[in-house]
């Protein structure tokens, strides 16, 4: 686990830098630069692509990491590597023919309650297609253990651009119609410097003599899809179903709210880069020791983590929405409920890798595509009852029910699960410094109050994690800062 940590260190700063430059676009620029309605339209043409990435994806991300030790060498690898790229086309070509055919009906359906949305189809279909590619080449540089040129292209790159590409927007240098073209050359351009980045390591040699486990990769590829298009339905259909039953300016309102809860995710995200790739390895070694071992590990250390973040924001929130346009200051219902949800995400640790790298992945995806339909029926139910908090409830829930489902289904398929005594250490200290900070407020402007509690917040969580060595992982990492014990 030492490893894991140190090399997620690297990602983990980068993707916070990533969710900096995030947290300037998506709480000032956008919400002062665009009117709340195109802001809302750029919400539902991103979350629609990411519904549509895993479809296009064809589950070859997953396929990549699972069976790329199984094939080291000379043609086998070239061929198994030719598959991985030719196997998004067969998706691909249909929805792209079905695009053109059925342009206006689909225009017409993604407009149901707003006709703003009715000419971006192409848009949607383009984005979705260079989501999928990066992805792929993100894992053939994850599985080389290269994943910090990838991280950075996936949480830096693209907010970059669009930093840049609001600032023209404000200076009146392009308009918010080519401000939409360009978004989509971002997400393009993003996809071809992925590629070049990862021939440097291995050379894409075209190679038609696939693996003699052609059939079990394509089987797989095809029921991962299930559980891509799950993991992305519950994090993306919310903001879409907004869009088919209230006003577009809710998305805006919603985005704001569900990127102050995203930050909580950052730790995970950077870990997992790392612990995917391990955790397949160890799955394809049968080690069962150390798989228990890296669950239990990831899992204390994603929770201290995440749960300090999600500390952070709770008790922050009512000065961090003084610095937002009063419209877009709703939302700590919101903030609340997602930012619970990502920490019981972290919580699992790489529950989603043993899981997705085992033999038992399909009974996993057929749960998965259940309660995708099940959190699409309570968006239909609860939104147009509750407004964007109706799909914080619906959200929220799909996701604790889904969680819980993964978690039984290890400790039963595997005997194993991720809580230590240590759990229950850092579950009691986040609440001892949520209530001890809860009634704590300044009268300073709100980043000056931000700033001085955080402090203080920071000084007591890290400072007995410290003295307690809660975590052997998080202790170690400390003491070089701090000196030992």
């Amino acid at each position: 686990m030492g490893i894991v940590f140190k090399q997620s260190l690297s990602n983990l700063i980068i993707t916070y830098v990533g969710f900096g430059i995030g947290a300037i676009n998506t709480l000032f620029l956008y919400t002062q630069f665009l009117t709340d309605a195109y802001y809302g339209l750029v919400g539902v043409i991103l979350s629609t692509s990411a519904i549509l990435m895993p479809l296009m994806a064809f589950g070859v991300p997953n396929t990549i990491v699972k069976y790329y030790s199984n094939f080291q060498h000379g043609k086998t690898l070239d061929g198994f590597l030719t598959l991985m790229l030719l196997l998004p086309l067969l998706l691909i070509i249909p929805i792209a023919l079905l695009s053109f055919v059925a342009e206006d009906a689909i225009g017409l359906f993604l407009a149901n309650k707003n006709l703003i949305v009715k000419d971006y189809v192409w848009y949607i279909f383009l984005i979705a297609i260079a989501m999928a590619y990066f992805e792929i080449f993100y894992a053939w540089s994850k599985v080389q253990m290269r994943s910090v040129f990838g991280n950075f292209m996936k949480e830096v790159f693209v907010r970059v651009g669009v930093s840049v590409l609001l600032l023209l927007v404000y200076f009146d240098v392009i308009s918010v119609s080519v401000f939409l073209k360009a978004l989509v050359g971002v997400y393009l351009l993003r996809t071809f410097l992925m590629k070049l980045y990862v021939v440097r390591f291995k050379m894409i040699r075209i190679q038609f003599r696939f693996p003699k486990m052609t059939r079990d990769i394509l089987t797989y590829s095809t029921l991962i899809i299930l559980g891509g298009s799950t993991a992305v339905v519950l994090l993306e259909i919310d903001r879409f179903m907004i869009n088919q039953f209230i006003q577009i300016e809710n998305v805006a309102y919603y985005t704001v709210a569900i990127f102050i809860a995203s930050v909580i995710a950052v730790p995970s995200r950077a870990m997992h880069q790392i612990t995917y790739p391990l955790t397949a390895e160890l799955m394809n070694r049968k080690d069962l020791v150390a798989l228990k071992k890296l669950y239990q590990k990831s899992s204390l250390t994603l929770f201290i983590v995440a749960g300090l973040v999600f500390a952070l924001i709770v008790l922050n929130l009512n000065d961090l929405f003084l610095l937002v346009p009063e419209a877009y200051r709703g939302g700590f219902y919101i903030v609340g409920l997602i930012g619970l949800a990502k920490v019981f995400d972290a919580l699992l640790g790489n529950n989603n890798a043993i899981l997705f790298n085992s033999d038992y992945y399909r009974a996993l995806l057929l749960m998965g595509a259940f309660l995708a339909i099940c959190a699409v029926l309570l968006n239909i139910w609860l939104i147009p009852v509750f407004g964007i908090n109706g799909a914080a409830i619906a959200s929220f829930s799909a996701v604790v029910i889904y969680n819980g489902i993964k978690l039984i289904y290890v400790k039963s398929k595997f005997k194993i699960q991720p809580f230590t005594r240590e759990t229950g250490k850092v579950l009691l200290l986040l609440v001892v410094v949520c209530v001890l900070f809860y009634a704590l407020q300044f009268s300073f402007h709100p980043m000056i109050n931000i700033t001085l509690k955080s402090i203080l917040i920071c000084a007591m969580y890290i400072g007995i994690l410290y003295r307690f060595k809660i975590s052997e992982d998080v202790f170690g990492i400390l003491t070089k800062y701090l000196g030992p014990k």
